[in-house]
């Protein structure tokens, strides 16, 4: 990984993963993949590995992240799809041309052409986010609880009840600010 930039938030879901490239999007914005390059180490985190990204490349892959995520908040909270927004997914989508491929352990890899492998990655993300947002996949989507984040996230959970994104960041900070707030109102609460 490339020193001087945020770590990426990385979660079991390509999709929202993916939206989590931009964290604090009511606060003070958090920006993980500002170059083509960071682009290119996060795809190969998520094994989806390019030799190569251009700038115009990058803001396409921000276009469908801003898209995937404004499609994913109206799920969540059951509103209409925007119709620009699942125009951006489907057109990602399909102008992929990734393989999904079985490893010998039974694992799933991407095999990426070799012409447009950053538009194939996006094509692997965009048909990740159309099969969470039309309910495909066992889990619900969710708006996290904190305030300056409000990131979208799939709830697996048993109870499907989580609140937070992630748990060590946004969690932990809510749950320390509650604490100090309490602390403020009872002083005496902490001897």
């Amino acid at each position: 990984m490339r020193a001087g930039f945020p770590e990426f938030r990385l979660g079991n879901v390509l999709a929202t993963s993916f939206t989590g490239t931009l964290s604090e999007r009511h606060g003070n914005a958090v920006e993980r993949i500002p170059t083509p390059h960071r682009l290119i180490d996060w795809l190969a985190v998520n094994g989806l590995a390019v030799d190569s990204c251009t700038p115009a490349q990058l803001d396409l892959a921000r276009e469908l992240r801003e898209s995937i995520h404004a499609a994913a908040t109206a799920a969540a909270v059951q509103d209409a799809l925007p119709a620009s927004a699942v125009q951006v997914i489907n057109d990602c989508s399909a102008r992929g041309r990734a393989a999904a491929l079985l490893t010998p352990e039974g694992k799933r890899r991407w095999r990426l052409g070799s012409a447009s492998s950053v538009e194939d990655a996006l094509g692997v993300i965009a048909a990740d986010a159309i099969s969470v947002i039309a309910g495909e996949r066992d889990g619900k989507l969710a708006l996290c609880a904190s305030p300056t984040c409000r990131a979208a996230f799939f709830d697996t959970s048993r109870s499907r009840t989580r609140k937070w994104c992630e748990m060590n960041t946004c969690g932990n900070r809510q749950k320390k600010a509650r604490f100090t707030a309490n602390q403020r109102k009872n002083p005496r609460s902490a001897e």
